[in-house]
């Protein structure tokens, strides 16, 4: 609780949630559909996501990958890619700022890539939940106490 003028005014908790593109990821290949990441997309219609500014090649890859073997069409993509550019998400302009330091402290400490310690970092952070559908990166939030999307 914070104090304003001897009215002590309750902390409203940090709205939105940390989204990794594994989840976003599962909303374009219909393969990948499950009620998880459909959780997650409805969450987006009240409250925003926050990606680290390597989300948007992140997800640009996996999506010329799903071309190269024949799981999507160029067409599929650029639908896709319509698609998350209208969703409310912000990529995150310091995650640069931690890439040296803490970026790298996590990754090394949770054995997780750089990309994935980018997101755990974030979360951190800004004090959000975080949406992913990778285990290794779920266990390494539970492991710094970051919350997970749809776990109370």
């Amino acid at each position: 609780m914070s104090k304003k003028k001897g009215v002590a005014i309750a902390k409203r908790p940090p709205q939105g949630l940390v989204l990794d593109s594994s989840v976003a990821i599962s909303w374009c290949f219909p393969d990948e559909k499950d009620d998880y990441p459909q959780s997650v997309l409805d969450a987006l219609a009240s409250a925003p996501a926050f990606v680290p500014d390597l989300w948007h090649l992140e997800v640009a890859n996996t999506l010329l990958v799903g071309e190269r073997r024949k799981r999507c069409t160029q067409a599929d993509t650029v639908a896709w890619m319509n698609f998350l550019a209208a969703l409310p998400i912000a990529a995150d302009e310091e995650t640069k700022t931690y890439a040296f330091s803490d970026t790298t402290n996590l990754g090394r400490s949770h054995n997780l890539s750089a990309y994935d310690a980018a997101y755990l970092e974030l979360a951190l952070r800004r004090g959000l939940r975080l949406a992913t559908l990778d285990d290794k990166l779920k266990a390494a939030a539970h492991a710094v106490g970051v919350p997970l999307f749809g776990l109370q």
